[in-house]
């Protein structure tokens, strides 16, 4: 029997960052940069959830840690959205795979981590697909709060780049589906 990814990576830990762009590539999910410093490397992605298209998505690999999937979830949060962080520390508890925080320019982002020992292709395509699924459900919940407008853009019969990746884990997406 071949060695699975993870006995692979025990014996050659250096190319980690080699087998999450095979990962990613088995996916079909394309990055548009890569930056690598001081042994940890980023990749950043435009990805499409099956209502919410063109999600920003960050790859942040420390090998001898963890991989961290970030998403870009909405545009800088003001002062006068105190109910909006209340909102994003419920879905902290309701959603224990992934988690809400305020990056530093006080932009919502989504974020989950991959321990290195668990980290290869299902783990970390399931961890993406879980966010978009996330960025999907929460998205008539959130409008009122991200859009000026108070309006979900409408797809215009648009279909996600990543249904693929849906169908892949659709069954371990239950729980996030969108009705």
């Amino acid at each position: 029997m071949p060695p699975t990814d993870r006995e692979l990576r025990v014996a050659r830990p250096v190319d980690l960052d080699r087998d999450v762009e095979r990962w990613l590539a088995d996916l079909g999910l394309d990055w548009i940069e890569r930056t690598e410093r001081d042994g940890v490397v980023s990749w950043d992605l435009v990805l499409d959830g099956i209502r919410r298209f063109d999600v920003r998505v960050t790859l942040i690999l420390d090998p001898g840690l963890a991989c961290v999937v970030w998403i870009h979830y909405a545009p800088p949060l003001t002062d006068s959205f105190r109910k909006s962080y209340r909102t994003l520390l419920r879905w902290n508890d309701e959603f224990p795979f992934a988690k809400f925080a305020v990056a530093e320019d006080e932009r919502p982002v989504l974020t989950t981590e991959i321990p290195i020992d668990r980290l290869d292709r299902d783990e970390l395509g399931l961890a993406v697909a879980r966010l978009l699924a996330m960025c999907d459900r929460l998205l008539d919940e959130s409008a009122k709060w991200i859009w000026l407008d108070r309006k979900v853009p409408s797809s215009n019969g648009r279909v996600s780049r990543q249904v693929g990746l849906f169908a892949r884990y659709a069954d371990r997406l239950a729980e996030l589906a969108v009705e």
